[in-house]
């Protein structure tokens, strides 16, 4: 009897510890995250009139592409991964999944997901996330360890998901779904200089190059990372520009710009890891507010 509830916590402690790894492999809170921007540029897209199934087959085929994305990203950087310490004990470096068996989950995952969105969306959607899916696998991850001018690449792909949503909607790039690609693509370059900033000790194990400038933790990249803060603010004014958003959603966007704009300047007077923490932290804030914000302008 003892033995038969040990082989079934096991068994247990196996599944539950294959889930874990790939949850891991797909990133699962990055991914959460890129999936929760196409849900905002559905809605913005759809107001009051959105499709419950239809959001979830969003959002499904969403999750498998950047999960895709995630562990293709993993099985080609195996061996950097090692190098650092906030990624060694990843499945794939730490030999809890095969390399094969990554690869064939990614591709898998990859291919459900562009044909989920192809079919229950339209065929745009299906090539945006194809699209999406190829550039930053084949550009953004190869590029990592040659240029910081990565940053730009992946921006690109990174931007995709709010568009993905709107065009789910009106089967067509419209200037809407642009203003969302837009704020989107360039708030990525102060979050990932700031996490670049946190983190570029152990980035240079494996020899990535994220900051913008060669000098590293210094004023090039703390200015350059403070302009792109500073350039959110016309974008955010945009949506009311063009009839998108109303006066209070611009007063919150703008004051929402600040979690960015307060410590990017500090950052570039002090260059200290402090303000780089607390931009890295205002910048996981910012979108998914602005995102809100432009999404409750819609809806009310």
């Amino acid at each position: 009897m003892l033995e038969n509830k040990t082989i079934s916590l096991d068994k247990s402690f196996s599944i539950g510890s294959r889930v874990a790894d790939y949850a891991q492999l797909m990133k699962m809170r990055l991914s959460s995250l890129v999936v929760f921007s196409a849900a905002m540029g559905y809605i913005i897209a759809a107001g009051n009139s959105f499709s419950w199934p239809q959001l979830f087959l969003l959002l499904l085929g969403g999750f498998l592409v950047t999960g895709s994305s995630n562990g293709f990203n993993q099985v080609i950087e195996k061996d950097l991964d090692k190098l650092m310490d906030r990624t060694a004990q990843r499945p794939l470096p730490d030999n809890r999944l095969s390399v094969t068996e990554a690869f064939i989950a990614s591709l898998l995952m990859g291919a459900a997901g562009v044909a989920i969105l192809w079919i229950y969306m339209n065929p745009l959607t299906g090539v945006l996330s194809l699209a999406s899916l190829l550039t930053y696998v084949l550009l953004y991850t190869p590029l990592k360890r040659i240029t910081s001018f990565s940053v730009f690449i992946g921006a690109i792909p990174g931007a995709i998901p709010p568009m993905l949503g709107w065009v789910a909607v009106k089967n067509e790039i419209g200037l809407e779904a642009l203003i969302l690609y837009a704020i989107q693509f360039i708030w990525q370059f102060p979050h990932f200089w700031a996490i670049a900033w946190v983190l570029d000790d152990d980035y240079r194990k494996a020899g990535f190059r994220l900051l913008p400038s060669p000098d590293g933790r210094g004023k090039s990249s703390a200015f350059q990372t403070m302009v792109y803060s500073f350039c959110l603010v016309p974008l955010v004014l945009l949506p009311q520009y063009f009839g998108f958003a109303n006066t209070l959603s611009t007063i919150l966007l703008m004051v929402t710009s600040l979690v960015l704009i307060v410590p990017s300047v500090k950052l570039y007077r002090n260059c200290d890891m402090k303000s780089a923490q607390r931009l890295m932290f205002g910048s996981f804030i910012y979108l998914p507010v602005v995102q809100i914000v432009l999404m409750f302008g819609k809806l009310f």
